[in-house]
Formats: C-alpha cells, structure tokens, sequence
C-alpha cells in the first residue's frame, strides 16, 4: 500500500482544503510558471495542473506534476478524456504513478468547437 498523500490526509482531518489551479505554458518556456508554483505550493494544499486547457495544446500536465513534485509541491494531475483514447489514459495514470503523482482529477475536458 503506498502513503497517503497530503492531500488525501488534509481531506481525512474535515478542514477546508484548497487547491490552486496552474496552466502550463503554451510553449517551453517555464519561468513564470515556476515563479507561481514557487508562489503558491506552501500557501495551498495542493496545485491542481490543467490539461491543454481551452482546448489548446500546452506543456503536458504529467510534466508539470513532477516539476511541483520536486519544488516540494502537492500537486493533482489534471487528465481529460476528450483527446485520448483508453489505452493513453492508461498509460498516463501508469506514468503518474512511477512518477510518484496520486491525485488525479478526471474530465471530459473542454469540446474543441469552444
């Protein structure tokens, strides 16, 4: 059995959890981004990633999970369904976990037409 993260721990004691959302860039460059997960990992519980928002390509949202993981970081990977099939989904969530990632929000995600 793996440890209980802080998250889960932090929900299982009742207090008022919150998570604050990054969006990866649309490119490789990364600073600002790491400014504000620089920013926010010790004045939340946990840094919620969102996964090529607006139906945009971005910086993947398990490589951002990790990069918060080693700025010391509670981070939540972020997946949606819309542009993956199950055997990418699959994949994804086994990656996560080598990658020591275990909180996971799963989503539809935004219809690429909006």
């Amino acid at each position: 059995m793996t440890q209980k993260t802080k998250l889960q721990q932090a929900f299982e004691t009742g207090k008022f959890v919150v998570s604050a959302e990054i969006g990866p860039p649309k490119g490789t460059q990364i600073a600002e981004m790491m400014h504000h997960i620089d920013a926010l990992k010790n004045r939340v519980d946990a840094l919620n990633v969102t996964d090529n928002q607006s139906s945009v390509m971005r910086l993947s949202s398990l490589a951002v999970c990790k990069l918060i993981r080693e700025q010391g970081g509670e981070p939540i990977l972020q997946m949606t369904c819309r542009d993956r099939n199950r055997l990418a989904l699959q994949s994804d969530l086994l990656s996560a976990s080598v990658l020591d990632i275990h909180n996971v929000l799963c989503l539809t995600g935004d219809y690429i037409t909006m």
